[in-house]
């Protein structure tokens, strides 16, 4: 998932708590043949501190390249793109890739930190025994709300096409997410493959184009701080920098359900530099660099270690992460998430409800 940094709203205490990291150790005897490490990942979604850090431990330099969005880098992949090292794609997009054989396995022996991911994010349907990937991120898509601004707090998806929203709503840019919301308010799969339930959710669409004011992936959080939005569907990590800027902004995940994603690191197909791959996903797993990642990006953070660092370095920045439902949803909000599904075929008939509902 991609998150515009907005370093002045960033939670202050995770940040001080990543400048006062411990510095990495000098890049003597690593190991490693390899000198650089070709990284191809979300745009502003690795912070640089953790990419200086592992240069300093390892001598090996990264270049970070940067999509925004997984079909993108599914298509830059599929058109022979060569030379990237590492990826950072969703949970339904491992799916695909490995469909295409376009991964190769992870040598887990040269990560040994993989013990530090919570039990709960591994094994995922997505890659049964993690032999692809390893967690980097993790959160759920719902709906924020500014609780003074709008003219009721919303409890449904449904009560988004309410007319008191009119040309006060923002929207994700997103061609599964939002079709899934339709769906889900008409009591369809989020992960629908029916022609007929697609047709029905981009008619149902068409009736909230009225309240949408704009569709913002980057930022979203900013209509609610401004006030030119009032209610949104946005990741969690969009949320809680807007919380972190106003408390009154709200996240819940809606009667109907909500969202719910994966973010890996895996390894594409021929990578040259394997062994800077491992050593960087075993580094990233490191507790303190996996909160500089937290730090910059508040998604929900996969690794029990970091958390438990977070916790006794910073029981402030802790009691932060841990009270906010974007950060750190609770049981009934999970309850009720839906991960998004490689829909096959059907793929093609979202981008075409897509491209029509916004050709509207």
């Amino acid at each position: 998932m991609k998150l515009k940094r907005l370093v002045s709203t960033l939670i202050p205490a995770l940040l001080l708590l990543a400048a006062c990291a411990p510095a990495a150790r000098p890049p003597a005897a690593s190991g490693l043949t390899s000198t650089e490490l070709n990284l191809y990942a979300w745009s502003e979604y690795v912070p640089q501190q953790l990419l200086d850090d592992f240069t300093a431990k390892y001598g090996v330099k990264v270049n970070y390249d940067t999509y925004s969005s997984n079909e993108e880098m599914l298509a830059k992949l599929q058109a022979g793109a060569s030379g990237y090292d590492l990826v950072i794609p969703s949970d339904y997009m491992v799916a695909v890739m490995l469909k295409l054989g376009l991964l190769d396995p992870l040598n887990m022996t040269q990560i040994p930190n993989f013990g530090n991911i919570d039990r709960q994010f591994a094994d995922q349907y997505y890659d049964p025994g993690n032999k692809y990937t390893v967690p980097y991120m993790w959160g759920t898509t719902a709906l924020a709300y500014h609780k003074t601004n709008a003219p009721f707090e919303p409890k449904s998806w449904a009560d988004l096409w309410d007319p008191a929203f009119e040309n006060k709503l923002v929207l994700l840019d997103d061609s599964r997410e939002v079709p899934g919301m339709a769906l889900q308010v008409l009591g369809f799969d989020k992960n629908s493959t029916s022609a007929d339930e697609l047709e029905q959710a981009k008619h149902k669409l068409v009736e909230l184009k009225p309240n949408i004011l704009l569709f913002n992936s980057d930022d979203p959080e900013t209509a609610l701080i401004t006030g030119e939005a009032w209610a949104g569907l946005m990741w969690n990590g969009n949320a809680a920098l807007g919380h972190a800027e106003d408390e009154n902004i709200m996240y819940i995940c809606p009667e109907e359900g909500c969202g719910l994603w994966f973010d890996n690191l895996s390894m594409p197909k021929g990578a040259p530099h394997p062994d800077a791959a491992m050593a960087f996903i075993n580094f990233m797993l490191e507790p303190a660099e996996s909160i500089l990642i937290t730090g910059e990006f508040p998604y929900s953070n996969p690794n029990a270690a970091a958390l438990e660092y977070l916790k006794t370095s910073d029981p402030d920045a802790y009691a932060v992460y841990m009270g906010f439902s974007a950060t750190n949803p609770p049981p009934e909000f999970i309850s009720k998430t839906t991960a998004l599904k490689d829909v096959g075929d059907a793929t093609t008939l979202y981008d075409q409800l897509w491209t029509n509902f916004k050709g509207e």
